[in-house]
């Protein structure tokens, strides 16, 4: 029989990655909550129409990517591919408008059938993060910032680049709008297929194609820059503003947009040249028309999402774990035994391995294997005067230990 394997795109977390995603999320919600953000869980599938109200019709994420499926009740059910959307449906649905604003923060798995590659899987991770009714720049500053710091706790804001660019306010956007249409509409013949089929409903997502074709004829296309009002210029001077004031370096990048008409303002990635093609390691930006699109009230917001997958592989080694002590039992009554002096050493916070089976030897050997600190040895001899053998792996040296307070020299060795 042809043994079973993880269906492709997917991968299990084996131990040490997984202690490698947990570092990275328990890391990002501590820096999280110092700003005063709140944990959210939001279902891991929704109704189709929360994506393509959000994402778009033509976006390739609802077109090509989306795991979308007709459940037993005849209801259209998507597996999440962002959590952004969920958030804000939840906002609307669950009555939240009236604690605006709101700081939330969530994580966990997302899906996109798309080619596996490095860093990027069928079922990733993310960390999200969003901002909620706050139309002010300074939301925008301290939504990049709590990304800066997560990225600094994690030992990686040396090795990413912060790109930032502003998309302006609805009157901004229809006047580059026009003039990116006037500007590629001349030049049709040059772009890829899917371009073409952009132009007229989503302009913008043409600057983000990959295509060389569409690459060569962007690289000459106005920039939004120019046509940015007094409002929106203004706008994103307080954001560059704020971030130096807090020592956060940025590049701008004039070519970086957001396609879809609810993004206005700020859009940024922090990026690294360290993970060949995949550099995007965290993105976001403001979506003060996203609520609405969905059929919400008028709610501004900023946010991004980071990949635990791309900043768990940018961690250089963890700390090794605090090593266990293990108890090795000889014999059966010192076995019952055991078990409860185990739990008495792992009440009073202590990592406790408890030896299952074999000889004396057999036993400290798989003390050896998960690396233990310390041996509790108790057998019979032991149990009848009330004390245990306490052996330190690394120097050899023992001592015996009254049982009743073993807790107490055990903490004292460390």
């Amino acid at each position: 029989m042809r043994a079973l394997r993880p269906v492709r795109g997917t991968k299990d977390l084996l131990p040490e990655e997984s202690r490698r995603h947990r570092h990275v999320v328990d890391t990002a919600w501590r820096v999280a909550e110092c700003y005063g953000f709140r944990e959210i869980g939001v279902p891991i599938f929704e109704f189709t129409e929360v994506f393509r109200r959000t994402l778009g019709e033509t976006s390739d994420v609802v077109t090509k990517e989306m795991y979308s499926f007709t459940d037993r009740g005849g209801d259209e059910i998507t597996l999440r591919p962002e959590a952004t959307a969920g958030i804000v449906r939840a906002l609307i649905s669950g009555g939240l408008a009236q604690d605006l604003p709101l700081k939330l923060f969530t994580s966990g798995p997302m899906f996109r059938y798309e080619r596996p590659q490095k860093g990027r899987l069928r079922q990733f991770h993310q960390i999200d993060v969003e901002l909620l009714g706050v139309p002010e720049p300074l939301g925008d500053v301290e939504v990049i910032a709590v990304g800066a710091r997560i990225l600094d706790a994690l030992g990686l804001l040396g090795r990413t680049t912060l790109e930032l660019n502003t998309l302006g306010d609805g009157e901004s956007r229809r006047r580059y709008r026009e003039a990116l249409v006037g500007y590629l509409g001349a030049r049709l013949d040059r772009l890829s297929e899917d371009s073409r089929a952009r132009l007229e409903r989503n302009p913008l997502r043409v600057l983000d194609s990959k295509d060389e074709r569409d690459r060569e004829v962007v690289r000459e296309a106005p920039l939004y820059t120019e046509y940015l009002n007094e409002g929106s210029r203004a706008f994103f001077d307080t954001v560059k503003a704020g971030l130096e004031s807090i020592g956060i370096a940025y590049t701008v990048n004039a070519r970086l947009v957001r396609g879809l008409d609810y993004y206005c303002h700020t859009a940024f990635e922090f990026t690294t040249t360290y993970l060949g093609a995949q550099g995007a390691v965290m993105a976001g930006g403001r979506y003060d028309g996203l609520s609405e699109t969905m059929g919400g009230p008028p709610v501004p917001g900023v946010g991004w999402a980071a990949g635990v997958e791309r900043l768990a592989m940018l961690i250089d080694a963890l700390e090794a774990p605090a090593r266990p002590i293990t108890v090795v039992p000889v014999g059966a009554a010192a076995e019952a035994r055991a078990l409860v002096i185990a739990e008495e050493l792992r009440r009073e916070g202590h990592s406790v391995e408890l030896a299952y089976r074999g000889n004396l030897s057999k036993r400290l050997k798989r003390a050896d294997k998960v690396n233990a600190r310390l041996a509790v040895l108790i057998g019979e001899d032991e149990l009848s005067r009330g004390v245990a053998t306490v052996r330190d792996l690394d120097s050899g040296a023992q001592t015996e230990v009254a049982l009743a307070s073993l807790g107490e020299r055990v903490r004292e060795r460390g």
